[in-house]
């Protein structure tokens, strides 16, 4: 895992910096802007902690048993997205959140999109 950090990649609804990536983990630091939000998605592999530094967003979640569950997210609200675990996060105003992961951070099966990258 050669490339250099951080790396800043621009998305439809924001932008991620990534500032590490090892062989045992992954951390970034990801802007959603206020009225966006992520695809439906899940990992197939990728066991990932989502904190929510600042800002206020709604967490869409759904198991692999169907259980589905939406949370309001503001700061200091954590969440662990365990794999084949669907979920989206909707921004209600700006939000910053932290996220460490398994380093499979290309390990994402989008199912809906509202930027058409499906």
């Amino acid at each position: 895992m050669a490339e250099k950090l951080p790396q800043k990649t621009e998305k439809p609804w924001g932008h991620e910096l990534l500032f590490a990536h090892t062989e045992k983990y992954a951390g970034a630091v990801i802007f959603v802007r206020k009225g966006h939000r992520f695809s439906l998605h899940y990992h197939e592999e990728l066991d990932e902690t989502l904190y929510v530094y600042q800002g206020h967003a709604i967490m869409e979640m759904e198991d692999a048993s169907g259980n589905q569950t939406q949370v309001e997210a503001t700061s200091g609200t954590c969440f662990r997205i365990l794999p084949q675990t669907k979920h989206r996060l909707r921004a209600i105003e700006d939000t910053i959140i932290f996220r460490v992961s398994t380093p499979g951070i290309e390990d994402t099966v989008r199912l809906t999109d509202d930027y058409g990258r499906v």
